[in-house]
């Protein structure tokens, strides 16, 4: 998938944009039917291969970019947390614990209904998503990480706390943040297709998955193969991500060994 979207201009063999109105809604290649798109056309004669590559880059764009905005935020919440203790400790735990007590996908949709419809605002909200997990994790791994010998001998030495985390126990806990980054990535994807699906995410003339499947859905009893190819990229897409999330926690974690 990371491929295709790399090379989307060169795999596609038509743009994602481009018409063919005689040939619009026709069956796909792939499947037997006399017809020169492999995955079939879509209601303005476009073809449904070109478009599905395309949004592959533009939902794992999104999907990359949100998860790095969640996990920056949730390890600066995390490690202030951790470090500065007492009531200021109480208080950014408490709005983590509010922030996963809300239902993220109305909250999402309440912020896009009063802001209106941006790019840029798409990308922020999809990095609000599951920042509060990072939070969590990385102030348990900092505390932990305060009790070890490594943290108590850099302070004998002289060095100051700011300078302990940056420099050392973020290096020691970024196996763990990236095993959660991979872990979080498939909600992120699954956030923007549900947004992009209720017309309230990506906007044409931009393609993504979601939108494919938002824009078939009038064409399902007579055109299925317009939702099917996007709905499988993001099933396999997702799946994909979270095998790699698995693997990576099971390499990276000693005592599993």
């Amino acid at each position: 998938m990371f491929a295709a979207a790399i090379a989307a201009p060169w795999l596609a063999p038509y743009g994602y944009a481009e018409q063919q109105p005689l040939l619009r809604l026709k069956p796909p290649a792939l499947f037997g039917y006399e017809t020169p798109f492999w995955l079939g056309s879509d209601h303005l004669g476009r073809d449904v291969l070109s478009r599905v590559i395309h949004a592959i880059r533009l939902s794992i764009v999104i999907a990359v970019a949100g998860t790095l905005i969640g996990a920056c935020v949730g390890t600066a919440v995390g490690m202030l947390a951790a470090r500065l203790r007492g009531w200021w400790e109480e208080a950014l735990m408490m709005l983590v614990d509010v922030q996963a007590s809300l239902p993220f996908m109305i909250f999402a949709l309440t912020i896009v209904a009063f802001f209106g419809n941006n790019f840029w605002l798409l990308v922020i909200i999809v990095g609000l998503a599951g920042w509060e997990r990072y939070a969590r994790l990385v102030r348990g791994l900092v505390v932990e990480a305060e009790t070890t010998g490594y943290a108590a001998a850099l302070r004998a030495v002289g060095a100051d706390s700011w300078r302990i985390y940056r420099h050392h126990i973020l290096r020691n806990i970024t196996g763990a943040l990236l095993v959660q980054m991979t872990l979080n990535f498939p909600e992120t994807i699954m956030i923007e297709t549900g947004l992009s699906f209720l017309g309230l995410g990506v906007q044409p003339p931009l393609t993504s998955l979601g939108l494919l499947i938002s824009e078939s859905r009038n064409y399902i009893a007579i055109a299925w193969w317009i939702a099917l190819a996007p709905s499988i990229v993001a099933a396999f897409t997702t799946l994909s991500v979270c095998v790699v999330g698995d693997w990576l926690r099971d390499v990276s974690d000693v005592r599993l060994r």
